[in-house]
């Protein structure tokens, strides 16, 4: 096989009884018409039509689905369209006649009992036309569902690209900052810089494993979060203290990659270090309904202190994040607590498990 042909889609049996249904349909509502005219009984033109129709319809589509067996677009074009319907025309006609003359008895001065009266022409005329706007309306049909599936594809592509644009530039944000207490730390204490930089290059190497993907388990987001909490504990000692709590079953449930992360470091830059004494971060996710809810709450100075002015750069980034994953259905919510500190509450459905 050539390896440069695209694949050879497989036989689509649902659009093919699909079409089959519609086509047996229209072919009761033509013998229903032509039995009011009274061109013959309506058993007769009930089967002279549905022999013609399915026939038409059984060449069409085999046809089709074996011509565009390469191509995305699931009609063939040019003259191949043009040429396929004749076909369908004609060997519908002859095959459904003599499938309904053998049901009549025969036909009638070489004429079709079902157009006794007036010879083929207009059984011929009514199979062109019928088959014709049968076709039509398939084609019209199978191009709007293809022009659809462009579009969403577009749309999941442009998603994905906004997102790992707004993951670059998350990363360069938490890098510059943790370079900076880094350098504090390589003149007052070296033994933690190292420790510190030890962490720095094993998360930077798990960022590296993810950077492929928009998203990944949660089980990895927070496994990531981990080894940026170590590397924040290393600048901050015992003034950071964490609780990390996922429940086994949310654990492979898909996330956007980097969304707790800058909520974690916006509660330690603006909750925690403005106290001497720092605090206790805790992130946990949780199940509500169909929805996964995830939050991070701190002990920190609170949401009305001014060192918390509308989320700063990384809640503006999470809440970027969200709408272009999940839209209107993803969520941020910040919440003051009642003895001080904060959570931030984000939420957006589940994926569907097997």
């Amino acid at each position: 096989m050539d390896p440069t042909l695209p694949p050879v889609r497989p036989f689509d049996y649902r659009v093919a009884a699909r079409h089959g249904l519609v086509t047996a349909a229209f072919c009761c509502l033509i013998a229903a018409g032509l039995t009011l005219a009274k061109q013959a009984a309506w058993d007769v033109q009930l089967v002279y039509s549905l022999a013609i129709g399915l026939t038409s319809w059984l060449v069409i589509e085999l046809g089709r689905q074996w011509l565009t067996r390469r191509s995305p677009i699931p009609w063939p074009l040019g003259w191949r369209g043009f040429a396929l319907t004749a076909a369908g025309v004609c060997l519908g006609f002859a095959v459904g006649t003599a499938l309904g003359d053998l049901y009549s008895g025969g036909n009638q001065g070489g004429r079709p009992r079902m157009f006794a009266s007036g010879g083929l022409l207009p059984g011929l005329v009514t199979t062109v036309f019928a088959t014709v706007a049968i076709s039509g309306f398939f084609y019209s049909r199978g191009k709007s569902r293809h022009l659809e599936a462009l579009v969403a594809l577009a749309q999941r592509d442009a998603a994905e690209a906004r997102l790992k644009l707004l993951e670059t530039q998350l990363e360069p944000h938490m890098l510059f900052n943790t370079l900076a207490n880094l350098r504090v730390l390589v003149a007052h204490d070296p033994a933690r810089a190292q420790q510190m930089l030890d962490h720095l290059i094993a998360y930077l190497r798990a960022t590296l494993g993810a950077s492929r993907s928009t998203q990944h388990p949660l089980q990895a987001e927070f496994d990531r979060l981990r080894d940026y909490l170590a590397l924040m504990a290393v600048r901050m000692g015992p003034r950071l203290r964490y609780t990390l709590d996922l429940p086994d079953d949310l654990a492979q449930q898909p996330v956007p990659t980097l969304l707790l992360q800058p909520l974690v470091e916006n509660s330690i830059t603006h909750g925690l270090e403005p106290q001497v004494e720092g605090g206790h971060i805790t992130v946990q996710a949780r199940r509500e309904g169909a929805r996964l809810v995830l939050t991070v709450i701190d002990s920190g100075v609170g949401l009305g202190a001014e060192t918390r002015p509308g989320g700063g750069f990384g809640l503006a980034q999470v809440r970027e994040r969200l709408a272009t994953a999940y839209g209107a259905q993803g969520t941020i919510e910040l919440i003051a607590g009642s003895a001080g500190g904060m959570c931030t509450r984000v939420t957006f459905p589940l994926k569907n498990e097997p």
